[in-house]
């Protein structure tokens, strides 16, 4: 039984009583008077000096009687000691984070100064950050030209991930409209009751279309207490290598230039209370999201409960069976007479 290990006495010092028992069951053995026994069972009573063996096993019943009330004692000793037991348990609330991603997937990201190129990358790492957040609902919006969901806030991870790994270049026309991304996302976490509300916004261009600007989208997360880091993504050489196909369909390389509004994207984290990152390789990238992991850590309340039980009642009652066990023994197996 688990709650012998806590179980404790309020009143400790009765338990003393218990040493008198023995000295007391040694008195009440040496002084009693000792009483012929009859059966109370007349059918047997002309038979019984003929078989005076058959009196050994009420002998022992009635010499029981002594130790069953005072093992009853014992028993009622305990139970004026008031056992109890504490049961013990942490109660663990886990608080997730609501979080969107918000992904560019215009041509440029076709770019290879990360491996295999940019879009690639930016869903591996995407990927990975989202495996390691179990707690959390994540969702996605992908933008070019225009924003879409990709997939609304979801616990289903393994669904989520299906869906990025399908994600392209091309499933709207190409463009850049950050701000219409970060404010589809903003209205994605706008019902959401999650302690913290999270964008991570990833682009590798300035914003060329669409119909709201980048920093009113911030200003609309920042009244809604939206957290949005900001991740510019491209090498720092000014150029990088994107893929051609020539008109004998093979593929070749040409340079484009990189062009990143990093005053914009450090404008829109500032405003919200989050923070910009320029994401120059894929280390660097990987490292960006580590950052922001470990940032956002998922919360976890933990309650220390305790609870009491009273355990007095359980010696009580065997002290009582004790005590019905001698009256029936003495009363209606045997019958003690003058």
């Amino acid at each position: 039984m688990m709650w012998i290990k806590d179980l404790e006495f309020e009143r400790t010092y009765i338990l003393w009583f218990l040493l008198l028992l023995p000295l007391l069951a040694w008195w009440l053995e040496h002084t009693k008077h000792r009483k012929k026994l009859f059966i109370n069972i007349p059918a047997l009573t002309d038979g019984l000096q003929k078989k005076s063996k058959s009196l050994g096993f009420y002998e022992v019943l009635y010499k029981s009687l002594l130790y069953l009330r005072i093992l009853a004692l014992a028993f009622i000793v305990v139970a004026l000691a008031r056992p109890v037991s504490y049961s013990f348990q942490e109660k663990v609330t886990i608080e997730g984070i609501d979080i969107m991603l918000v992904n560019d997937i215009s041509g440029s990201m076709l770019a290879e100064d990360l491996k295999p190129n940019r879009l690639e990358a930016a869903k591996n790492v995407a990927i990975q950050f989202i495996e390691g957040r179990k707690n959390d609902r994540i969702g996605m919006i992908a933008f070019s030209g225009s924003a879409f969901t990709l997939c609304p806030l979801t616990t289903d991870h393994r669904m989520l991930i299906h869906l990025i790994k399908q994600l392209r270049n091309g499933m709207v026309e190409d463009g850049t409209a950050i701000g219409d991304g970060l404010a589809l996302a903003v209205d994605r976490l706008r019902n959401s009751e999650a302690v913290s509300k999270v964008i991570i916004l990833l682009t590798d261009g300035i914003n060329n279309r669409g119909y709201i600007s980048p920093l009113f989208a911030s200003e609309l997360a920042k009244q809604r207490g939206i957290r949005v880091y900001s991740i510019g993504v491209g090498t720092n050489k000014g150029k990088a290598p994107y893929p051609v196909i020539d008109v004998m369909g093979r593929k070749t390389y040409d340079f484009i230039d990189v062009e990143i509004d990093e005053e914009m994207l450090s404008q829109i984290a500032k405003n919200t209370g989050g923070k910009y990152f320029r994401a120059t390789d894929n280390t660097s990238l990987e490292k960006i999201y580590q950052d922001i992991d470990k940032m956002e850590k998922t919360l976890f309340q933990v309650a220390h409960l305790s609870q009491r039980a009273e355990l007095y009642h359980f010696p009580l009652m065997i002290a009582m069976l004790l005590l019905f066990l001698e009256f029936f023994i003495k009363f209606i197996i045997i019958k003690p007479l003058p």
